[in-house]
């Protein structure tokens, strides 16, 4: 499998940050590696990152509780809980930083990143290929949270493409 290595990124008049990625894969090989540890932990994260998965309970109210290693050793925790799960279409979650045990911290870049992103990522298949669409909004966030959110959307392009970046590669490589 050849996984294209363009992505686009838009931001809606609501403040909600849009990626979306065309491999060329099977809609359910690409969900696949969102659903399995040892799946995850080959490309989730940016480029340079290392990935450990703490927990994975892929179910809806389960969680993916994650430690990520940055390439300078910087060691940090995230954490999804599961809303909505329709395999092989869609994932929606709540993301959040995370403390060693799972519980639900401040960002350790900013202390006006807001606590909870809802993620809802869609996966669309043509032809053998896939489209997969993330889409995320700070939910339950204040005014300058919201603004926060915003203003790291180029940030947020360059990570969530690296990541992307990484799901080719080792899609091509399964």
């Amino acid at each position: 499998m050849i996984a294209k290595k363009k992505s686009t990124s838009t931001e809606s008049d609501n403040g909600t940050f849009i990626i979306s990625r065309v491999f060329d894969a099977p809609r359910e090989a690409v969900f696949q590696a969102y659903t399995e540890s040892e799946r995850l932990e080959k490309w989730w994260g940016a480029k340079g990152f290392t990935t450990n998965v703490k927990r994975l309970d892929f179910r809806p109210d389960g969680i993916f509780h994650y430690r990520m290693l940055t390439p300078d050793g910087h060691e940090m925790y995230g954490k999804f809980v599961y809303r909505n799960i329709v395999a092989p279409e869609q994932l929606v979650f709540i993301s959040t930083f995370a403390d060693e045990k799972g519980n639900p911290i401040r960002a350790p870049f900013s202390a006006t990143w807001p606590m909870e992103i809802l993620n809802t990522t869609t996966y669309s298949e043509d032809d053998g290929q896939t489209t997969v669409t993330i889409r995320s909004v700070p939910v339950n966030a204040t005014e300058e949270e919201r603004k926060t959110f915003e203003s790291m959307f180029d940030s947020m392009q360059q990570g969530y493409g690296e990541t992307l970046d990484r799901l080719a590669d080792y899609l091509t490589h399964a």
